[in-house]
C-alpha cells in the first residue's frame, strides 16, 4: 500500500529538514512526500532540494494558508491513502507508515498517539496526546483524534472533500468531524506513538487562540451535529487539554 505524505510549508527553514528526514528514514518502501509550498522567501525550497529524493514532490505557489495547500495536496496526491505532517513535525520513529499502512489493510481511516515536543534535538516532551478509541458520540464529549496521526484510504479523502476555509484554526477538526461523525467507514486506533509534534505553532499559541479555536470547533458541532448554543464538549475540551500535560521531570 503507498502512503503519501502531504507537508504544507511556509518559511520552514528551521525545521523542514527534520520533518523529511524522518519521513525518509521510513521503513516502509511504498511512499511519498508532497511539499505543498507558500511561495517561501526563506531556503526552504533549497532545503528540500537538497535530500534528493525522487519519493519527495514539491510544488510552491502562493496560498491562502495551511489549509488551502492540505487541499492542494488532497487534489494531488498519488497514493493508495494520505496524511499529513506539518512542516516543523516529524515521524516518531522509523516504523510509523509501517503501522499506519498495516492498520489500513482491514480500516479505512487510522490514527495513533502524539507527542508534543519542545523541539527535535532534545525531544523533551511537554504533552502527550492518546488518540483513544472513537465511538459514537466521542466528539460531543470533548474527543478529538490527533491530525498528524490522521490517516485515510483515498476513497474516503473523496467523499468527505476539502478542508473548509472558513475555519481559521481548526479546519483540521472539523475535516475529522466530518469523516468520522457523519460516515460509517471502518476506524482504527493505532496505540502507538506516530509523530512528534514540536510546541509553538498556531494552534498551541496561548490561551486566546485555544478559545478562539474551541469557538470554531463548537461551530462545526452545531453545523453537523446540531449541538446546542454552548454544549458540554466545549468545557471538557479545555479539560482534556489539562490531563495532556507531561509533569516536569518526566
Amino acid at each position: 500500500m503507498k502512503i503519501s505524505v502531504v507537508t504544507a510549508s511556509y518559511n520552514s527553514e528551521a525545521t523542514i529538514g527534520f520533518a523529511l528526514e524522518s519521513f525518509l528514514n521510513q521503513k516502509h518502501p511504498e511512499k511519498e512526500m508532497l511539499v505543498i509550498d507558500g511561495a517561501s522567501g526563506d531556503t526552504t525550497l533549497k532545503i528540500v532540494e537538497s535530500f534528493g529524493s525522487d519519493a519527495i514532490r514539491v510544488f510552491s505557489e502562493k496560498d491562502l494558508g495551511v489549509y488551502d495547500a492540505m487541499n492542494k495536496g488532497l487534489h494531488l496526491f498519488s497514493g493508495d491513502a494520505v496524511g499529513f505532517l506539518n512542516s516543523d513535525d516529524t515521524f516518531h520513529d522509523r516504523d510509523a507508515l509501517g503501522a499506519i499502512a498495516a492498520a489500513l489493510q482491514d480500516a479505512d481511516i487510522v490514527y495513533g498517539d502524539l507527542m508534543m515536543v519542545a523541539d527535535h534535538r532534545s525531544k523533551r516532551v511537554v504533552r502527550s496526546w492518546r488518540g483513544g478509541t472513537f465511538k459514537r458520540y466521542s466528539f460531543q464529549l470533548g474527543w478529538v483524534p490527533p491530525h498528524p496521526t490522521f490517516y485515510m484510504r483515498r476513497e474516503v479523502a473523496q467523499r468527505v472533500g476539502d478542508y473548509d476555509l472558513s475555519y481559521v484554526t481548526t479546519a483540521d477538526y472539523d475535516y475529522m468531524l466530518r469523516a468520522l461523525a457523519l460516515n460509517d467507514f471502518r476506524v482504527r486506533y493505532i496505540p502507538r506513538v506516530i509523530a512528534d509534534f514540536q510546541m509553538g505553532g498556531i494552534s498551541t499559541s496561548g490561551w486566546r487562540v485555544t478559545l478562539s479555536g474551541n469557538l470554531e470547533c463548537l461551530r462545526s458541532r452545531r453545523a453537523h451535529l446540531h449541538a446546542p448554543f454552548i454544549d458540554a464538549a466545549f468545557f471538557l475540551r479545555f479539560a482534556r487539554r489539562i490531563f495532556q500535560i507531561r509533569p516536569s521531570g518526566l
